[in-house]
């Protein structure tokens, strides 16, 4: 490279470069807006300055514990008021944190804390039966503070020494916190959601939080003092970096420890609610809801959804009840969403079905997000952009996970030739937004053609009488596999095997259409993705 003036007596030095962390973000808030209404949570209401100074504490007290850079702290909690201090209370200390998916059992909550290796771990009553079990199995032995969230009243027990409140009472409010040597140095370990049935440790950093929580600013157009309700759970990919985001517009987080529809529309009508993320279910849910928990809400409410994209049923009756769906994708390993379905407004003249084409297609990256392409896995160069080639979608850039914790195996192969292997199929469109066609593991091969479970999927989702509905290969004497469908109906309806197939071969070529139906629930995890890995078990049991 060559020198030039530029880059003579023009050096880094404190005074004009500080390490990229979403940790100011907090202190800002704190100091802008000290009074404004930081959390709500039943009938509690925190402000911005209790907030930062509550957050302090916890800090001060980990760092009293030993917790210093590098060190795990797991949290098994809901989305409450203490989680949201974790997200900065941990890493003002260099500590990393471990957010835990509350609706995994003992076992796999054990191989995460050893795995890990926490040193404190944060627990609400409510999950005590399987922490007490957790804590029997694993070989770490974390100090363990208890967090007895006064909203709660079911059943548990404390199985520490200290409770969470008495332990921040004894920390200093005017800690003095220190901002990461590197924005490279980890700020939090997630474990993958388990569809694969193989969980790995994904390692964010600093910079990656940083870029991702205002990147979500950016791209949900949130303004200044949105109020942000938690139906997404905090636990999953920390909760698409929101925790974070929110201190930067000094918005206002509304806490809900389980997602109720009534709860949901309290919220919207009482606290005047703006943004929320969910899955899937989450639409359902509102949109299912009974008429004495619905409320009326006059806010236009910006709904953020992952996962499958929504059917054009519920598209348009979510559009009527006054929410406007964005339709996000991403991975635990780029910190959540980091494409988006960007809406062009000359789209909104199209029909409804080619509106709903529209929707289904994943989009574009995000503003932090350097690189995203459909590849060829083999020869790693673009597929054509026709909508038609498959590829794999692979991203590069600042919010793409460190790696894999202790699995250098796995690191590498996620990064083989400079881009992240996603495992998700998709093709690239003329304006290059991308669609998804499949997970590479989820391909159909029946008698040498591909089948995508996603197309099939999506046939059966416009039947009135489907909930929900998975597609899954089938050993195949004849055609070596076969498309199998489980499917769930909608409450008070019916369907048989032979009106399922009759009705796909309407929608599909006939060698697509499922040879197998099976009626019942379809397992999926506690962030409302399908376990196809599941599935797979038990059409091979049929």
């Amino acid at each position: 490279m060559t020198t030039t003036a530029y880059d003579t007596d023009l050096d880094r030095n404190p005074a004009n470069f500080q390490p990229l962390t979403p940790l100011p973000f907090l202190e800002r808030a704190a100091a802008v807006f000290p009074g404004r209404t930081a959390i709500i949570h039943g009938p509690l209401r925190r402000s911005y300055a209790e907030f930062y100074a509550r957050s302090r504490r916890l800090a001060s007290m980990l760092a009293r514990h030993g917790i210093g850079r590098g060190d795990t702290v797991a949290a098994m909690l809901p989305n409450t008021p203490a989680m949201l201090e974790c997200h900065y209370g941990v890493p003002m200390t260099g500590g990393v944190l471990n957010t835990l998916n509350t609706r995994l059992d003992a076992a796999i909550i054990a191989f995460s804390l050893d795995h890990g290796e926490a040193k404190v771990l944060i627990t609400d009553r409510e999950f005590s039966k399987t922490i007490r079990e957790a804590l029997a199995l694993c070989k770490v032995k974390p100090l363990v503070i208890d967090y007895d969230d006064p909203v709660y009243d079911g059943p548990g027990e404390r199985l520490g020494t200290i409770e969470y409140e008495d332990f921040l009472e004894k920390g200093d409010p005017d800690f003095a916190w220190t901002m990461p040597a590197d924005e490279w140095d980890a700020i939090a370990l997630n474990y993958t959601s388990g569809t694969t049935g193989d969980p790995k440790g994904v390692v964010y950093h600093h910079r990656g939080a940083n870029l991702l929580a205002t990147s979500n600013i950016i791209t949900g157009n949130m303004g200044r003092h949105p109020v942000y309700l938690w139906t997404l759970p905090m636990f999953h990919c920390n909760g698409w970096c929101f925790p974070w985001s929110i201190s930067i517009v000094a918005g206002t987080h509304v806490c809900l420890r389980q997602v109720r529809a009534k709860a949901v529309y309290d919220a919207l009508a009482d606290h005047g609610v703006t943004h929320l993320c969910g899955a899937p279910i989450v639409m359902s849910a509102l949109l299912n809801a009974l008429p004495d928990e619905r409320r009326d809400f006059s806010q236009k409410v910006a709904f953020f959804t992952a996962a499958a994209p929504p059917p054009e049923a519920v598209l348009g009756a979510m559009q009527a009840a006054g929410f406007e769906v964005t339709h996000l994708y991403g991975l635990t390993e780029v910190y959540g969403p980091a494409v988006v379905n960007d809406w062009n407004s000359d789209w909104n003249a199209l029909p409804g079905p080619e509106q709903a084409a529209l929707k289904a297609r994943q989009g574009v990256r995000y503003p932090a997000l350097e690189g995203l392409d459909v590849l060829d896995p083999e020869t790693m160069q673009p597929v054509p952009r026709d909508g038609q080639t498959l590829g794999e979608v692979m991203f590069r850039g600042n919010v793409v996970m460190k790696g894999y914790l202790k699995n250098a195996k796995s690191t590498r192969a996620a990064f083989e030739g400079g881009w992240f292997h996603s495992g998700d199929l998709g093709v690239r469109y003329p304006d290059g937004y991308i669609q998804l066609k499949d997970r590479s593991k989820d391909i159909i091969i029946s008698g040498g053609e591909n089948i995508s479970s996603i197309e099939v999927e999506d046939a059966l989702y416009k039947h009135p009488a489907v909930q929900a509905a998975a597609v899954v290969a089938r050993p195949d004497e004849k055609w070596g596999e076969s498309p199998c469908a489980f499917i769930e109906l909608k409450p008070g309806q019916s369907a048989t095997e032979a009106e399922i197939i009759a009705w796909c071969k309407g929608l599909l070529a006939s060698f697509k259409c499922p040879k197998t139906v099976v009626f019942a629930e379809v397992p999926k995890t506690s962030t409302g993705k399908i376990q196809k890995f599941r599935l797979r078990e038990m059409a091979r049991a049929l």
